[in-house]
């Protein structure tokens, strides 16, 4: 059946990812000149992985690596056997390229299945894709999940928001996939139209791409009458469907462990942390072919917990923050997802923000913009200032603005405006 969550022992998965873990290192080994090099600096040779702890003997790949090899210099298959690539953004230098063979594509197919399986999803529901398509692998890879799943797709893409919210009105989907962020414009055009998001057909919102909080995800939930829950992935691992969080317990993201070998590491010392511990998660891929990808550092901060609904795959926590997101402001670190959940505490303001940071001197300076929820007054401003400096130890100006002042994200959000 598509989408069927494997019911295995974590006995035989740990015997299932040794066995693949040891294919994988030989396949980099043997196809990828980059991986080959980058073990033997390291003096280790796929044949000294004989536990799955050994793994820590093997070298990170990072992002600079995949852009150091742009484009193809990662492929451990001829570029001809190369059904698709995947790209990111590349704002901030060359893009990080990836490729799927037909094989690794029925694999994040059946992956994504599993995934809307597990936030609720049936055969049968109609599923409005929201995220963008493209080389982004949101929009594809939500597509080709929902359809393997036996679902209805309505392949609207981000962007024309009035029309999002025409086609949830005419086409009555259950499930909607899209960033959180776009999904509060969405509700916004819905408000604005006149329309109770809680009496629309929606019933389930898989949201992903971006971080995003426990409470933001009340306050979704509270204003569109849905059940939330986050999706997890990356183009260079795979895509979305690497975790997926159960509708039925809201617990954490539940890690695909018998394609992807999943580490948390000391961000600064590299040592390989005992679950239970936050820190920077690393992948490993167990099944990919065109690209097999060995401890890739994510930047996403989170912990590693057993797992619950689906027992023999582990968990991990909601990502809140990245490693390359975080401000350092006089001292401090802060993540834009704590500036987040102190907004959502305060009455009279929205979820729309942006944290700006200047240095006019000598010392940062940290300005909160964000937007009211109704009409602009004084006193919201004032209490998010002092929530910040109680809670996360730092001193920021609030700067309340009108409703829609702030340019909205269509795509994954972006909370830092650094003018230092």
């Amino acid at each position: 059946m598509s989408g069927e969550i494997p019911n295995l022992a974590r006995t035989a998965l740990e015997e299932l990812q040794l066995v693949r873990l040891r294919e994988t290192l030989q396949r980099a080994w043997d196809h990828v000149p980059h991986h080959r090099r980058a073990f033997e600096a390291a003096g280790v040779r796929p044949d000294d992985l004989h536990t799955l702890a050994d793994l820590a003997r093997f070298p990170f790949t990072t992002k600079a690596d995949l852009r150091a090899n742009y484009p193809f210099g990662m492929f451990a298959v001829p570029r001809e056997q190369v059904n698709r690539i995947h790209a990111s953004s590349g704002t901030t230098g060359k893009p990080t390229v990836v490729g799927y063979t037909s094989d690794d594509i029925d694999v994040w197919s059946e992956l994504m299945a599993r995934s809307i399986r597990l936030a609720g999803g049936r055969p049968g529901d109609v599923v409005q894709v929201s995220y963008g398509y493209g080389l982004f692998t949101g929009g594809l890879g939500a597509h080709y999940g929902a359809e393997r799943l036996g679902c209805t797709v309505v392949p609207v893409s981000g962007g024309m928001t009035s029309r999002q919210v025409q086609l949830i009105t005419d086409f009555e989907p259950r499930i909607i996939m899209v960033t959180p962020s776009y999904f509060l414009a969405i509700l916004d055009e819905m408000e604005a139209q006149g329309i109770d998001p809680t009496l629309t057909s929606l019933e389930i919102g898989i949201f992903g791409a971006e971080p995003w909080t426990d409470e933001m995800r009340h306050a979704i939930e509270e204003r569109a009458g849905i059940t939330a829950v986050d999706i997890y992935g990356l183009s260079e691992v795979m895509g979305p469907g690497v975790s997926q969080e159960a509708a039925a317990s809201q617990d954490g993201l539940h890690i695909w462990e018998d394609h992807f070998l999943p580490e948390v590491i000391d961000p600064v010392t590299h040592d390989v942390l005992p679950d239970g511990s936050e820190g920077e998660l690393v992948f490993t891929s167990l099944t990919k072919q065109a690209m097999p990808v060995i401890r890739y550092r994510t930047r996403d901060l989170t912990t590693l917990l057993p797992g619950t609904t689906v027992p023999a795959f582990r968990r991990m926590r909601k990502v809140t923050g990245r490693t390359d997101d975080m401000m350092i402001v006089r001292g401090v670190n802060v993540f834009p997802s704590q500036i987040e959940e102190q907004i959502l505490t305060v009455p009279g303001l929205s979820p729309h923000y942006l944290c700006v940071l200047t240095r006019p001197g000598n010392l940062d300076e940290l300005t909160v913009r964000v937007e009211a929820s109704g009409t602009v007054e004084e006193s919201p401003g004032v209490v998010l200032a002092e929530r910040i400096k109680q809670h996360i130890g730092v001193s920021a100006r609030v700067e309340v603005v009108e409703r829609h002042a702030l340019e909205r994200s269509l795509g994954k959000a972006k909370r830092i405006d650094d003018q230092r």
